[in-house]
This record gives structure tokens, C-alpha cells and sequence, in this order.
């Protein structure tokens, strides 16, 4: 298979979905959701979801192909991505990779360590560890034996901070070093990297307060409430491990208050858009634009038509 392919990557709420529905107006484009949120169902406000109407009109594809309950790696990504964009080149159009999941770019580009498999009995006894001493803890752990990783992980990010420590304690290796010897193989596409980049800082969180506060009033709380009456949905599956779920999680559980639980989605979101921008500074030959800029889709257009010809 050769091609090309466009990466369009960018922080949460940095306007993503309607700049790839504006490339598709302009060039042959099919999207592919590079989202490890969106590819559930069911987890559609939360999410910011492109709706009904906006999905007829541009299709995604890798959106709502997991029940909740279940669980998507980023191997199982690099699988799926690599069938769309096949299908994508064969027939002659453009895969528009767009999303905010830099592990799974990343795991598509430079290729995906084979790592040992899952062990449960050594996750069980992490999370044990986790519940009596919390994350932090053993996020300080895993900046022992693999500092880089850790470097990049939130100290609350359990999920990730989990399997690191479960892969280091199966092998004797580091993650980071699995990965690094992870060999590239793109299958032959050259990947377009575009990244949508908003300057100043505090405009991005402005935009990240804005679409919270809408989210919760247009219903997330509600949604919440459904997903918890799911059959085998518990607050460990790896969906709700989200950022906005687990703290609304912890709200139903009478944990938290309502106001606390925004609050912590509100930190937990601008924490998670500072990992994605410090991910988008470490790649290489990146076209960056910032997408509030008058004629910012004309910039990218100019930018791609020759490389699309």
C-alpha cells in the first residue's frame, strides 16, 4: 500500500472536527476519529461527540465501535486505522487522520512495541497498592525505573501509570524502552502532519471552561447516570477511566459535590490539554497553525494542495 495520509492533531477543544469537515469540502477526504473516547458508544456528550446530522454530512469512521463495558488498545488502533486507510487510498481519496490520542498517533507512525501480555494477578496487586497509597505514589514509582514515561504521564493517570508499572514488573523493562525499540513501519503512506496549536494558553482554557459548562448543561450528568445502569460498567473499565467521567463517577457515588466534580473534570481536561501540546512539541516536520486565526483553513489548504497533488 503506498499513499498519503493527513494527521491532524491538536489539544481538547482546539476546534479539530470542524477543521476536517473543512478539508473534506476542499479535498477527496475520508476522517478517521483518532479518539480513545470517541470509539465508544454511548459516551456521546462527554465526549463532544459530533452529532447525528454532522456524522451523516462528514463521516467519521472509528467512532462507536466499543461498547463501554469493553476495552480498545492502542494496538487494536494502529489495526483499524491501517484497514481504513487502506480502503481510504484504494479508492482513490485521502485519509484525514484527526484527534487528540498522541499515543495512537504515535503508535501509527512510529510503529508499536509487543509487549508482554496483560497479567492480571500483578494489575490486581498495583491497584491494591493504588487504593492504599494512591497514584501519586506509584506514579513516583514509575519515575524511578522509566523517568522519560513518567515524565509525560499525569500522576493521577492510573490507567497508563498501571500498565507501565505492570509491563516493568512482568519483564525487568521498561515501557519506554519497549517502545523504543518498537520498529516504525508505516506501510508504506506518508503521513501530512498538521497541528492545531492555540496561542495564548489561556484562550485554550478558555474554550476548554466553555464547552465543559456546556456539556453539563446540555445533559452529561444525565448520561452519567445511564451508562452507570450498564450491566459489568464499573468506574475501573478503561471508558470511564475518561477525563469528565471518572470525576462525574465519583460525584454520583456521593463522593464528591456536583460543583467539585466540574471542577476536577475542568483541571483534569486543561492537564490533559498540556500533555497533548507537550507530545505535539516533541514531532518532527509538524505544520503548525492556530486555528482561531482569520483564514486559518485557507493556511492549511494552501499548505496541502501541493503536497496532495
Amino acid at each position: 500500500m503506498t499513499g498519503q495520509a493527513v494527521l491532524l492533531m491538536g489539544p481538547t477543544a482546539s476546534g479539530k472536527t470542524e477543521i476536517a469537515i473543512s478539508l473534506c469540502k476542499r479535498f477527496p477526504c475520508d476522517i478517521i476519529s483518532v479518539d480513545s473516547a470517541l470509539v465508544y458508544r454511548g459516551m456521546d456528550i462527554g465526549t463532544a461527540k459530533p452529532d447525528a446530522r454532522t456524522l451523516r454530512r462528514a463521516p467519521h469512521q472509528l467512532i462507536d465501535i466499543r461498547d463501554p463495558e469493553e476495552s480498545y488498545s492502542a494496538g487494536e488502533f494502529v489495526r483499524d486505522a491501517r484497514a481504513a486507510i487502506e480502503i481510504s487510498v484504494a479508492n482513490a481519496r485521502i485519509p484525514l487522520l484527526a484527534g487528540g490520542t498522541m499515543m495512537y498517533f504515535r503508535a501509527l507512525t512510529e510503529g508499536i512495541a509487543d509487549l508482554p501480555q496483560a497479567d492480571m494477578a500483578i494489575r490486581a496487586q498495583i491497584d491494591r497498592e493504588a487504593e492504599s497509597k494512591g497514584w501519586p505514589v506509584l506514579h513516583a514509582e514509575l519515575e524511578a525505573v522509566d523517568p522519560d514515561l513518567a515524565a509525560r504521564l499525569s500522576p493521577n493517570d492510573s490507567q497508563r501509570i498501571q500498565r507501565a508499572l505492570e509491563v516493568f514488573r512482568c519483564s525487568g523493562k521498561p515501557l519506554g524502552e519497549w517502545q523504543s525499540e518498537a520498529a516504525a513501519d508505516n506501510g508504506g503512506i506518508d503521513f501530512i502532519k498538521i497541528a492545531l496549536q492555540i496561542e495564548p494558553r489561556k484562550v485554550l482554557h478558555d474554550r476548554i471552561e466553555r464547552r465543559l459548562d456546556q456539556m453539563i448543561d446540555d445533559g452529561f450528568e444525565d448520561e452519567m447516570r445511564t451508562l452507570r445502569e450498564r450491566p459489568g460498567l464499573t468506574r475501573d473499565c478503561s471508558s470511564m477511566r475518561a477525563v469528565g467521567y471518572r470525576q462525574f463517577w465519583s460525584y454520583l457515588e456521593g463522593e464528591t459535590s456536583r460543583q467539585e466534580a466540574r471542577d476536577r473534570a475542568l483541571f483534569a481536561t486543561r492537564q490533559l490539554a498540556k500533555r497533548q501540546l507537550t507530545w505535539l512539541r516533541s514531532e518532527n516536520s509538524v505544520f503548525s497553525v492556530n486555528p482561531l486565526e482569520a483564514n486559518a483553513i485557507d493556511t492549511i489548504s494552501a499548505y496541502l494542495a501541493p503536497k496532495l497533488e
